[in-house]
């Protein structure tokens, strides 16, 4: 077997969202970094979520330039999460590797990643001894930890992030799913249970701020956690189940207050706020529902995970 063929291929896959004063550094960061090492190729594929910025000329220049990289452009803003399955289906490599476009995930750190794989893991997530997020986010990521392990099942010693190492047969299996509601860590976990962590660096980012807004961020965890878990269904249950038991102890007890102390008047007040409070659950687990029903229904009718305008390749 000669020196080539023994060689490990690395897939960098780079979702690019306003990022076009950013991208061509963290290219240039992959290239250095994997000079260092002789036992390695790799490919970058960069994949433009329809971004509003002309962040698809840049890479349709990098990838004129260099056949290492790929370019694939969304015909529209699909997420980031379908963005990477865009660019997972496109991969060749025995390890893909996902980072963010702005440079706070750094690919000179790479090498620890792929270390840490190569002792038995199928998956390994890089984690920030020291995130250099806003205060806003690190709270988002913490509440994100927390309703991850409840309900589909992430480990709670493990520590996500967006810079993270996968072998093939993971990504293989990830790309099967077939679905509109991608969430790159619910298909990793039901894929496998073989995790593990590597501490690496996190720098700010090279220029502008974070694409997520609250909204957005609410909306992709309602995404991931319908997509795979029904355990806010079974929450409901129990929910309708308290307020069930909270009713009737209520009503013992106005009976009670009504034969022990018969002067004294039963006001509307409490009857109303009652009232209000399980019409709001009503409402909330009704929209939960509808939010199951609604899935169901955009999936029976094959809404595309994503559509792709334009290709370099």
């Amino acid at each position: 077997m000669n020196v080539e063929q023994a060689k490990i291929k690395l897939s960098f896959v780079i979702p690019c969202y306003r990022s076009e004063n950013t991208i061509e550094t963290v290219v240039q960061e992959i290239r250095e970094t994997m000079a260092t090492r002789s036992d390695t190729d790799y490919e970058i594929i960069l994949v433009n979520d329809c971004s509003p910025d002309n962040v698809w000329q840049v890479i349709k220049g990098l990838a004129a330039t260099d056949s290492r990289i790929k370019g694939i452009c969304l015909a529209k803003n699909f997420g980031q999460h379908c963005a990477l399955m865009a660019g997972y289906g496109q991969t060749s490599g025995d390890y893909i590797i996902s980072l963010d476009d702005d440079g706070q995930t750094p690919a000179t750190d790479t090498f620890k990643l792929v270390d840490k794989l190569e002792e038995g893991y199928d998956v390994v997530y890089g984690y920030y001894e020291h995130s250099a997020q806003h205060l806003f986010r690190r709270f988002g990521t913490w509440v994100n930890k927390k309703m991850a392990e409840a309900i589909i099942g992430q480990p709670k010693t493990l520590r996500t992030t967006s810079f993270f190492i996968m072998r093939k047969f993971v990504v293989d299996e990830i790309v099967r799913y077939p679905h509109p509601f991608a969430y790159i860590s619910g298909l990793v976990f039901r894929a496998t249970k073989n995790l593990g962590n590597v501490a690496v660096g996190h720098r700010r980012r090279l220029e502008g701020e974070s694409g997520y807004t609250i909204a957005g961020l609410i909306g992709l965890w309602i995404n991931g956690f319908t997509a795979f878990s029904v355990k806010p269904l079974r929450a409901a249950t129990f929910i309708g189940l308290f307020c069930a038991l909270v009713g009737f102890a209520s009503g013992i007890f106005v009976i009670y207050k009504k034969l022990m102390f018969p002067e004294v008047p039963v006001g509307y007040t409490s009857m109303l706020a009652t009232l209000l409070f399980i019409g709001g659950m009503i409402m909330l687990l009704l929209g939960l529902i509808g939010e199951y029903l609604g899935r169901i229904y955009i999936s029976i009718n094959q809404s595309p995970q994503y559509v792709v305008r334009e290709r370099t390749f």
